[in-house]
């Protein structure tokens, strides 16, 4: 066969190869590129998630309070153990009007929120300049890895040694709980950015501060928000350490007073006070990565 009918051949194969129809995708299969790479869910599956899970991630919680009620009402847990639900929301009702509960929640409030700003704002200051210099990684790094294994409880003496035992040890005591998982969390997000899109930007000639706010801050987000969910948890426990030593108000006073004269029922009140900020926190944070993180094509909130 000669040269010029092997090329003819190969020219006609090639063009009937391009002109022919698209094979069909087979049946069932999914698009691999499609908007979240999600497939269409069903009325039905949609109705059997939910019923499962009714409350999402507060399901155990909820089914924990229902038993524990349970348990409570057939005298299997004591009044002096564990009172019923029902009788810690009658009790935390008479507190409040006995004006006993608001004037404490306030203050904790106000110490929890002075505290926790100051340690937010101190932690992401300094866990940006360690993230983005050398310099501030040497500043830093040394000085908060020691105070991250330094207990709460062994500063809280020492900080009514040196500031008093008026409400600033209380304050303090709060930021530092708060300062360092942010520091940590931050510093290690901010290094954690994937050098590829370092190297993109600096490819297309981007400056020093374009590469800072366009590429690290961005992508150093979702450990910004973890280190904020942490530092709302140990703001949350550092209230708890700072009010029930040294305080005159507050809800670690109220429980420290409840517990010299036996009143469960009230400690109980406290705990779930600080349970109930706690996941008050968490929403926030929840509500904060929907907002910060819809640039991100694989976060989704399902």
């Amino acid at each position: 066969m000669s040269e010029a009918t092997i090329s003819a051949a190969a020219a006609d194969a090639v063009t009937a190869t391009a002109t022919a129809p698209a094979t069909a995708a087979p049946r069932g299969a999914r698009e691999v590129f499609s908007p979240r790479g999600a497939k269409r869910v069903g009325a039905t599956a949609l109705w059997r998630k939910r019923l499962r899970w009714p409350v999402g991630i507060y399901t155990t919680p909820v089914v924990i309070l229902i038993l524990w009620e349970i348990l409570a009402d057939v005298h299997v847990l004591g009044p002096t153990v564990a009172p019923a639900p029902s009788v810690i929301i009658r009790a935390a009702a008479d507190l409040w009007n006995r004006g006993v509960l608001g004037p404490d929640l306030e203050i904790s409030l106000r110490r929890a929120a002075l505290g926790f700003a100051l340690g937010l704002s101190v932690g992401v200051v300094t866990g940006t300049l360690g993230g983005l210099a050398r310099t501030g990684e040497n500043l830093f790094n040394g000085v908060v890895v020691v105070f991250n294994t330094i207990p709460i409880l062994a500063l809280l003496p020492l900080f009514i040694v040196w500031f008093g035992i008026g409400e600033l040890p209380k304050v303090l005591i709060i930021a530092y709980a708060s300062f360092v998982p942010m520091y940590l969390n931050l510093f290690a997000a901010i290094r954690g950015v994937d050098q590829r899109l370092v190297e993109m930007a600096r490819v297309n000639n981007a400056g020093r501060v374009r590469l800072v706010t366009r590429v690290l801050l961005p992508g150093s987000l979702p450990g910004f928000l973890t280190g904020l969910r942490f530092s709302l948890a140990y703001s949350v426990l550092a209230l708890v350490a700072a009010e029930t030593i040294n305080a005159q108000q507050g809800l670690g006073f109220m429980i420290s007073q409840a517990e010299d004269y036996l009143q469960t029922n009230t400690v109980f009140v406290g705990l779930v006070i600080y349970s109930i900020l706690g996941l008050i926190a968490d929403q926030v944070v929840r509500l904060l990565s929907l907002l910060l993180l819809r640039w991100r094509p694989s976060y989704e909130v399902k």
